[in-house]
């Protein structure tokens, strides 16, 4: 006769399951679902998330749970316990019927938001987005009700358990008064040092090529995995079978390829999980920062380093058919525009300089948007106020460059942002840990080595998907809890050394 802590696991690999027919359906709706498909398939998928919903607040989890306190367990099924127990009192905070009303609401703003940014079209899209948000702001309450955390707090504990807005607004303070004057000073630096364009007729094919090269010298798993095209590049799937997509432009390779980087490294921290957990919420990566960080390692610590890119310099020459002798496709040039700092309108194509006042930005609306201290209509102004207050960019009528750019909140998203620049604090962190661990890391990026890197992260990150807190988590791997200078740090050594 199995015990409590049996039936639990048994259950929540049921639920398993079910996520993973939810994150391939998902997947495929973003990357291969012809357009025709959209409102049976948010039908659905609204259908199969009710299925999970009911699952997860089912009576005789609490009953398993009351339990299972008089059985001896171990570290991780302890663990296991204690995020089981998160996820049973997440779930019960909601109603089935607001799961599903929430999830036809999104899916149908979000199949709707990629004409209608293509088309620069934001009176289409309004309404719609209204929806969702009145759908958000309702499932906000009842969280809040239940939970005691405020509005806001109740849907960034969803994507960042522990993390409250006001350790955020601490976090964030600091560089909203150092990025914006940074930035002026490295853009001026930049001014003075001559580079070259390597061109601007880039074949998608050549790209793809290109990608997949590097996803192999990352040490992503193709048995298990592959890579796609999207409106918006993205990391799904399941551990078994991760998906990661790009999208392409002819006039510039940089952007699919550390966009590749990118989803690559949110894809090793998915491949790289724990066996034997799968099913169970121990089993999965800690937090949407942590997961962020995991990607920014890829990308920014170890992808646009000088290092990494002396090596890969001559893998895109050779892709592209490009001469050695051509400065403008050597290392130093390479990296000179990879490191390039602008202040761009695209969140996605943003250096790591001005990045985060993007994310800055998008946090303090949406945080507005579910306090109801703004509403929708107000959008588009409160987004050109401060893009020009941030980054000096007018972007009045621009919608599709505007607030139109992102998929977040169509797909009804509130409290994901944060976590992009705490998960660039984290692999700063992170990465100065492994620095310090392995004094020779950049040598070995030098040579295509990730090897030992992924080695760290595997051990210190990956290995323990969620069986610490995330505070205990950066605390065991480098010493102490997030702390945003050693992002500040990393950025002054980057772009303005000496």
């Amino acid at each position: 006769m199995k015990n409590a802590y049996e039936e639990l696991t048994d259950h929540f690999c049921k639920i398993g399951d079910l996520q993973h027919v939810y994150a391939i359906t998902s997947w495929d709706e973003a990357a291969m679902m012809p357009s025709g498909g959209g409102e049976a398939r948010g039908k659905a998928l609204a259908t199969l998330g009710v299925m999970i919903h009911e699952l997860t607040v089912s009576s005789e989890i609490g009953d398993w749970l009351d339990t299972c306190s008089n059985l001896e367990l171990d570290e991780w099924q302890q663990a296991n316990l204690r995020e089981i127990r998160r996820e049973y009192e997440s779930a019960t905070c909601l109603p089935s019927a607001l799961v599903r009303e929430s999830s036809l609401a999104a899916s149908k703003c979000e199949q709707a938001w990629r004409s209608a940014r293509e088309d620069n079209d934001w009176n289409r899209i309004k309404p719609l987005l209204e929806d969702v948000v009145a759908w958000a702001r309702e499932s906000a309450t009842v969280r809040s009700e239940k939970t005691g955390l405020g509005k806001y707090d109740s849907l960034l504990e969803t994507f960042e358990p522990g993390m409250r807005s006001a350790k955020v607004d601490e976090l964030f303070a600091g560089l909203k008064t150092f990025l914006p004057e940074f930035a002026e000073q490295v853009i001026a630096e930049q001014a003075c040092r001559e580079t070259y364009s390597p061109g601007d007729h880039f074949p998608v094919d050549r790209q793809r090529d290109l990608g997949l090269k590097v996803m192999q010298v990352l040490g992503f798993d193709f048995e298990h995995g592959r890579l796609d095209v999207s409106h918006h590049p993205f990391c799904g799937g399941v551990k078994e079978d991760v998906r990661i997509t790009t999208r392409y432009t002819t006039d510039n390779f940089f952007e699919s390829l550390m966009a590749v980087i990118h989803e690559t490294g949110h894809a090793m921290y998915e491949q790289g999980r724990p066996e034997g957990w799968d099913g169970q919420p121990v089993g999965v990566a800690r937090s949407m920062g942590v997961h962020e960080s995991q990607s920014l390692m890829m990308e920014m610590q170890a992808g646009r380093s000088k290092e990494f890119i002396s090596f890969l310099a001559p893998v895109i020459r050779e892709v592209f058919g490009a001469s050695g002798s051509d400065p403008a496709w050597s290392a130093e040039n390479l990296h000179h525009l990879y490191v390039r700092v602008e202040r761009g309108l695209i969140r996605v194509d943003a250096d790591e300089v001005t990045y985060p006042l993007h994310v800055i930005l998008r946090y303090e609306i949406e945080k507005a948007l579910i306090e109801g201290e703004v509403e929708v209509t107000h959008i588009p102004d409160l987004w050109d106020e401060k893009m020009m207050t941030y980054l000096k960019r007018d972007t009045r009528g621009d919608y599709k460059d505007g607030c139109l750019q992102d998929v977040h909140w169509h797909a009804g998203l509130f409290g994901y942002f944060p976590t992009y620049t705490l998960g660039a604090m984290m692999a700063a962190q992170q990465f100065a840990a492994a620095k310090r661990e392995m004094p020779d890391i950049l040598d070995q990026l030098s040579q295509g080595n990730v090897g030992d890197l992924l080695g760290w992260v595997r051990k210190n990150i990956h290995q323990r998907a969620s069986l610490y807190t995330v505070s205990d988590l950066m605390t065991k791997a480098t010493g102490e809890d997030l702390n945003e200078q050693f992002f500040v740090e990393h950025l002054k050594a980057r772009y303005l050394p000496g």
